[in-house]
């Protein structure tokens, strides 16, 4: 029986290109867009190719929309075995602390922590159920290590911190899953040019960045609560 994935933000970029990859290792996948239009042309782009792609409306931003999305899935596709949170915003993408903007830090939260959480707590008893995986886009921005002792770091505060929020989220969930044969860990795929940094030079492809995702979400090793990048296990 075919396995079934839902991605959030997936019309394009990262998110399209791990829709594209599960969909050429076999899988069915739910391509989650908040444009209705611009997902609907991405799944036509993809099923042109013999891949098995539906569209679902969601905008992360929007509680109603997340519930809709929620109760859409757990009806029509009460197999699904693999949710990957791609779906992400960089608020003004702040240069330092004190250049942050409120306004900025609640956009990235809204969208990058409680959307995701919404999401997340909607569908983790259908996920746990089914024994399957939850897969948390992160950065290494997001980790408290990186930012202490990296050399150079990126001090986005309104993106990074609401990618660590969302990291710890995948901690408490992971705790929960303890004793279930599901899980639910964060994977970074490291610096890559996409439209959210302004395809900035010297990053990875989205190709790339993608199979990272893509990998250990169909590794069929155990990952729960573990924060992963290309090499392996991160440091939170």
């Amino acid at each position: 029986m075919k396995k079934t994935a839902f991605v959030t933000g997936a019309n394009k970029g990262i998110g399209f290109e791990i829709v594209k990859q599960l969909g050429q290792a076999g899988w069915k996948v739910l391509l989650g867009s908040r444009s209705a239009e611009r997902g609907e042309a991405a799944v036509s782009e993809l099923t042109s190719e013999g891949l098995d792609i539906e569209f679902v409306q969601i905008d992360m931003s929007d509680l109603k929309s997340i519930e809709r999305a929620a109760t859409t899935i757990t009806k029509d596709y009460p197999d699904l075995t693999l949710l990957i949170n791609n779906a992400g915003m960089p608020g003004a993408f702040s240069g330092s602390f004190t250049d942050t903007k409120e306004e900025n830090l609640r956009n990235a939260f809204e969208v990058n922590f409680f959307g995701t959480f919404r999401l997340n707590q909607r569908l983790f008893p259908l996920i746990k159920n089914n024994e399957g995986t939850i897969v948390n886009v992160s950065t290494d921005m997001a980790s408290l290590d990186h930012m202490q002792n990296a050399g150079f770091a990126l001090n986005a505060f309104d993106y990074n911190s609401s990618k660590t929020a969302n990291n710890a989220m995948t901690v408490s969930m992971a705790y929960e899953l303890k004793s279930s044969r599901a899980q639910v860990f964060a994977v970074t795929p490291g610096f890559t040019s996409t439209d959210l940094n302004g395809n900035a030079e010297g990053g990875k492809s989205k190709e790339a960045a993608a199979a990272i995702i893509v990998g250990y979400a169909t590794d069929g090793k155990h990952h729960n609560g573990e924060f992963l990048n290309e090499q392996g296990v991160y440091a939170w």
